[in-house]
């Protein structure tokens, strides 16, 4: 029996394994996070051929920023044409006065992301950018979890959580010297 501390099973240090929840309409579920999986690390093997994309179009256009500018530009696009034919209802204009401040912070985030990958990908290559790259995410992802930050869910840090992402960080510089 787990010791329990303010109604809470307190980590014995012991490893556990948790069952799969079963029951009908499970099997679909299951489905739907492996659909889920499988799009994200189709996502991660897109991300290094973006920045090597973005990479060849500054040597083309003279410039990280204005490359991309280009890249956003293009993506916005698509993401247009994409909501046309979804037929996505645009918001309100009050609706979106209505948001906190923050919320447009994402769009710096991501002008930020492919700018660094653009000068950072031809210097450290793909596998040790991405490396360090992985590594960022996953500690902030760490932070971000554990306070339930940006409306995540909240997963408290745990010596093993933690220690996942320094073995990242270390094999990020086994890639990078060896």
């Amino acid at each position: 029996m787990q010791p329990v501390e303010s109604g809470r099973p307190v980590n014995s240090g012991k490893i556990s394994v948790k069952r799969a929840k079963t029951g009908p309409g499970m099997e679909g579920e299951a489905m739907k996070i492996i659909f889920l999986i499988v799009l994200v690390i189709l996502a991660g093997a897109l991300a290094p051929t973006q920045a090597g994309i973005n990479s060849r179009l500054s040597q083309f256009v003279n410039s990280n920023i204005l490359a991309a500018l280009i890249s956003f530009f293009v993506g916005t696009l698509g993401l247009f044409a994409y909501s046309l034919i979804l037929r996505i209802k645009w918001p309100a204009l009050q609706s979106l006065q209505q948001t906190p401040w923050w919320i447009w912070l994402g769009g710096l985030c991501g002008a930020y992301l492919v700018t660094v990958t653009i000068v950072a990908a031809p210097k450290l290559g793909a596998t040790t950018m991405f490396a360090f790259f992985l590594a960022g995410q996953l500690a902030a992802s760490l932070l971000l979890d554990h306070f339930g930050l940006l409306g995540f869910p909240v997963h408290s840090l745990s010596f093993w959580r933690i220690f996942g992402v320094f073995l990242v960080a270390c094999g990020s510089l086994l890639i990078k010297y060896f």
